[in-house]
């Protein structure tokens, strides 16, 4: 089971690389990020014809989440507790073959000591609320999409320079560590503990062509998972070429079976 992460950064724009990516042994399951559309403008026959179901929740211009998933998608839940109508489209839950799957675009924070920043700090802990709330350790889970925050000096292409601004503050970065304590962790580095793999580029400056950038893109799994993971890889080659997103997928495989802790 090969489940990715992908902020596309426009899914209609981004059409040209998401259909063929989708035709060439896509995943089993994807968590989109910024689809930024409305629910009834999502491309839904790209995906279909691809042989997806999909599940959305989307809004006009900006941010916007779905699962495309090439198995049943059940128990779809989006938002958090205490979100309204005129809230930002940000999350979105569905079960697939037994594995609850979790898809987030975290505020991005602007600044630090910004509205933007304190909001996506009190996201972040209502998120952590609703995770602890609704669901145990022991459950199959499998949390992707766009956390907005490297999680440590090895997922950023120079620390000392960018230390305290956004994506690497102290506060983001123990905001992530309080979710993983609930009882996630980081599959990438169940994987690997090299420095210098990244998932995000700034289009200014040429920074995926320097190879300077961001591991921002995570895929958080629960012991469960943990115990069926068997790779994570970054796909370079959908960020490279004409008109990518600014973000490459991420792609987690699990071995089939037991999801039992």
């Amino acid at each position: 089971m090969r489940i990715a992460t992908w902020n596309v950064n426009s899914v209609r724009a981004r059409l040209p690389r998401v259909t063929p990516w989708l035709a060439d042994g896509g995943p089993d399951v994807v968590g989109l990020q910024e689809t930024k559309c409305v629910d009834a403008e999502f491309p839904r026959e790209v995906f279909e014809a691809a042989g997806y179901r999909v599940a959305v929740f989307g809004q006009k211009t900006w941010n916007g989440v779905a699962i495309a998933a090439k198995g049943e998608l059940t128990d779809v839940s989006t938002g958090l507790p205490g979100e309204g109508p005129d809230d930002q489209k940000r999350v979105i839950e569905a079960t697939v073959d037994g594995v609850r799957v979790i898809n987030l675009y975290v505020p991005n924070g602007e600044a630090p000591g910004s509205d933007k920043f304190a909001y996506k700090m009190g996201w972040l802990e209502t998120l952590r609320t609703h995770i602890a709330d609704r669901y145990s350790p022991d459950d199959p889970i499998v949390m992707v999409g766009d956390f907005n925050i490297a999680p440590d000096d090895r997922d950023i292409h120079d620390p000392v320079a960018k230390r305290g601004t956004i994506h690497v503050t102290d506060e983001e970065r123990d905001a992530l560590s309080r979710l993983k304590d609930w009882g996630f962790v980081d599959a990438h580095r169940l994987v690997t503990n090299r420095r210098g793999v990244y998932t995000w580029w700034d289009f200014r400056g040429a920074m995926f062509e320097k190879g300077k950038g961001y591991r921002i893109d995570l895929v958080l799994v629960t012991e469960p998972m943990a115990k069926r993971l068997e790779d994570v890889r970054v796909d370079l080659a959908a960020r490279a070429g004409e008109k990518p997103s600014d973000h490459a997928p991420v792609i987690a495989k699990f071995e089939s079976g037991s999801t039992e802790a």
